[in-house]
C-alpha cells in the first residue's frame, strides 16, 4: 500500500463515495473515511470547505435536498447561509471532498484522481 495522506468526507450510501472508495482500494491507496452522520460534522469543517473550494461548489445544487429548500432559502444563500445550511443538511455537501496531502478537491472522476494520484 502506498502511503498517502488522504481523507474522504461524505455520507456512505452515496454511490459517489461508494466509487470513490472502491476506486482507492482498487489502487492500493490508503485513505481515511469520514461520514458526516456517523463521524459528525461542524461548522470549523464546513468553513475550511468553503474557503477552500467555494461555497458556490461545495454546495450540491443537484441533489433532492437542495431541490427541497423554498425559494427564499435558495434567493438568501450567500457563503454565511450556505455554511449554516451544510451544517444543518450535510447531504447538500457534494461528494466526496478529498483531502490529499494538505489541498482540497471536489468530486469523482477516475481521470482527475488518477493526476491527483500520479497513477
Amino acid at each position: 500500500m502506498k502511503k498517502v495522506m488522504t481523507t474522504i468526507y461524505g455520507i456512505k450510501n452515496c454511490d459517489t463515495i461508494k466509487k470513490c472508495k472502491k476506486w482507492l482500494e482498487a489502487n492500493n491507496l490508503t485513505f481515511t473515511y469520514h461520514d458526516y452522520r456517523t463521524d459528525g460534522i461542524d461548522k470549523e469543517m464546513v468553513t475550511t470547505f468553503v474557503k477552500q473550494l467555494g461555497w458556490e461548489n461545495v454546495l450540491n445544487k443537484r441533489g433532492t435536498t437542495y431541490r427541497q429548500l423554498t425559494d427564499e432559502q435558495k434567493a438568501s444563500l450567500n457563503e454565511e447561509t450556505a455554511i449554516e445550511l451544510l451544517l444543518e443538511m450535510p447531504a447538500m455537501i457534494k461528494r466526496p471532498v478529498l483531502i490529499h496531502n494538505n489541498e482540497y478537491h471536489l468530486g469523482f472522476k477516475p481521470a482527475q484522481y488518477e493526476t491527483l494520484f500520479d497513477i
